[in-house]
């Protein structure tokens, strides 16, 4: 049993780029610890979400609390907060080391330093976290622990001599880890002068039908139990703590939470918009006077809209989105009307992974179906008369005329791959509108390339045609830098003659004739055939770029004539052009809405 006490307590994270071995070690921890028995153990345990198991990526932190019995014969208290690895997550990964003293590095033996293993470490090395180096996957037959070493001191920078070499797939080096907790991560500092002040962050929560919303937290200071009054500092509403637990590593109800600690807290709050994550909890009657530090708001990059296929469900949409962002604070959502697709939401996201997952968890957990705009990022728009506008829907972009200049986001992205694919990652740069800044070679076999890019040429399939061009070795993280000018134009997409808004995209003037006649062509297969000629066309202000025309369906209208004169046909035949181009003028081609999914996966 574990009997309180600050310096018997460990709070830990793992950070590690994509599919080196994170929740794997997760689950060894919770076998070796005895907090999973065998019969309930499952790969990927901390990984309860079906998308999550399905693509072999975390997406949501989830803490879970493990008792393990060290070999100085105490018994330690170790929490454990899982983070995503992908670099469209790094707010959770961020906002999970901000509740940890240290972190867990893993590197693939196989593969060695990836580019979002370096983004990582850099953000538990801000936060001032103490850094356990492992060395996962060395019974693979191809793994390379001594070269992975090298890469650990020379491109991290980190001391390896102490690096712990492991198999979480064969169980080996999973005591000397926990040991190594122990040793090296530092115990919750002790706040003398708060020692009867509560202060909790606030770094994740969900919400719970029947609980209401449930805010997860790291207690810093003081001591939070059932019936306590409790005060959030941002929004300054105060509750009644109905239930405080631990994940254990389902939620485990316990008499308090003391500090050090981390659990959860039930209060019975029933709007959402009462939490905010990295807001600080503490009493009513005894406030804090100041709240801690919380974690720096994230702006999201990335803009979609997403609208119901069947406008009655406008309102679960959105009571869905609004429970989404309790769970997900970096999605930004507000209101907005499509001509074409009716009413609907314009969602900000951190990347396009970022907008894939929430739209899968749309449409999985509330059952919802549903369609989203072509994604597009936030361009400055310096109008003639002085006035400067964001946009980030073409639906809002201005009249070219009155347009000065035109501004677009830029990123800087590090690309770490193997010497030999230097080329073709080089002409993937030069298409993408890149400048290379620098490189740097960090081994005999590996390089470091530095490049500027526009933020919206890496958004779609950077990464995929990375990955194949490198045969998978490629790997790459990016973050915002700056604005550049930029020759920005409107694309339209015309379907007999009338502007398609959901089609419409902002593109760089010297990709808008590939991007148009591509649009159309995927069109042309899409949209049924109708009685009269459909023109797809692509325009740019007046001007046509590019054209295709849907053929008319075939009807014989002279199948009843047999014998007799032509001129019988042709009367019949005049008839019926009269008629189509009656039609042409005032019939409407309906889109069916499959047709905008599939047009915008293409893209």
């Amino acid at each position: 049993m574990f009997k309180y006490d600050l310096k018997y307590i460990r709070n830990f994270s793992i950070i590690a780029h994509i599919d080196h071995g994170k929740s794997t070690i997760a689950d060894r921890l919770l076998e070796f610890t005895n907090t999973v028995t065998k019969r309930e153990m499952k790969e990927q345990f901390l990984d309860n979400m079906e998308l999550e198991r399905e693509k072999g990526i975390t997406i949501k932190a989830r803490p879970v609390t493990m008792l393990y019995k060290a070999k100085d014969g105490h018994t330690y208290q170790i929490n454990f907060i899982d983070t995503p690895g992908h670099v469209d997550f790094s707010y959770e990964v961020s906002r999970s080391l901000s509740a940890c003293e240290g972190a867990l590095l893993i590197i693939d033996a196989t593969q060695g330093v990836q580019a979002q293993t370096l983004a990582n470490v850099f953000l538990a090395i801000d936060r001032d976290l103490e850094i356990v180096s492992i060395i996962n996957k060395i019974d693979l037959p191809n793994s390379d622990p001594e070269d992975v070493k090298k890469q650990i001191e020379e491109v991290i920078g980190l001391p390896a001599k102490d690096t712990i070499l492991a198999s979480a797939k064969k169980n080996i080096g999973i005591e000397d880890i926990l040991e190594r907790i122990i040793r090296d991560i530092p115990p919750p500092k002790k706040d003398e002068d708060a020692e009867k002040t509560l202060k909790a962050l606030v770094f994740d929560s969900h919400y719970d039908p029947y609980r209401g919303a449930l805010a997860y937290v790291r207690i810093i200071s003081g001591e939070i139990r059932k019936k306590s009054q409790i005060k959030f500092m941002a929004t300054k509403k105060t509750f009644e703590v109905l239930e405080v637990g631990i994940f254990a590593p389902n939620e485990k109800p316990i008499e308090s939470l003391k500090a050090g600690e981390v659990g959860y807290i039930a209060s019975n709050i029933k709007n959402t918009q009462d939490i905010k994550i990295g807001d600080t909890i503490t009493l009513a009657k005894n406030p804090a006077k100041k709240p801690l530090e919380g974690f720096k708001i994230i702006n999201p990059v990335v803009f979609a809209g997403i609208y119901p296929v069947d406008s009655s469900d406008f309102e679960n949409l959105k009571d869905a989105l609004t429970k989404l962002q309790l769970n997900d604070s970096a999605l930004h959502v507000e209101q907005e009307s499509s001509q074409a697709l009716g009413f609907g939401f314009r969602a900000g996201f951190l990347g396009l992974l970022h907008l894939e997952i929430t739209f899968e968890r749309l449409q999985r957990e509330y059952n919802l179906d549903i369609i989203s705009t072509s994604p597009s990022v936030i361009y400055k728009v310096h109008l003639t008369d002085g006035k400067d506008l964001k946009i980030d829907n073409p639906a809002h972009f201005p009249d070219p005329t009155i347009i000065g200049s035109i501004e677009e986001p830029y990123v800087t992205c590090h690309v770490m791959m193997p010497s030999e694919y230097l080329g073709v990652v080089m002409n993937l740069g030069m298409e993408k509108r890149g400048d290379l800044i620098k490189t740097d070679t960090l081994d005999s076999k590996r390089l470091l390339l530095t490049f500027d890019f526009p933020m919206n040429e890496i958004l779609t399939d950077f990464n995929d045609k990375l990955k194949s061009y490198t045969k998978g070795y490629g790997s790459f993280d990016y973050e915002l830098s700056n604005y550049k000018k930029a020759d920005i134009i409107k694309l339209e997409i015309k379907i007999n003659d009338e502007v398609v808004d959901a089609f419409s995209i902002l593109v760089h003037k010297s990709k808008a004739e590939a991007k148009g006649r591509s649009l159309c062509k995927k069109l042309k297969e899409l949209i049924p055939k109708q009685l009269f000629k459909v023109p797809i066309q692509a325009a740019i202000g007046g001007k046509i770029i590019a054209r295709e025309t849907i053929s008319a369906m075939g009807k014989n209208v002279t199948a009843k004539c047999y014998g007799g004169d032509i001129t019988r046909k042709r009367k019949l035949w005049e008839k019926q052009k009269k008629g189509k181009k009656k039609m042409k003028e005032i019939g409407k081609v309906n889109i069916p809405s499959n047709v905008f999914t599939e047009v915008l996966k293409s893209e």
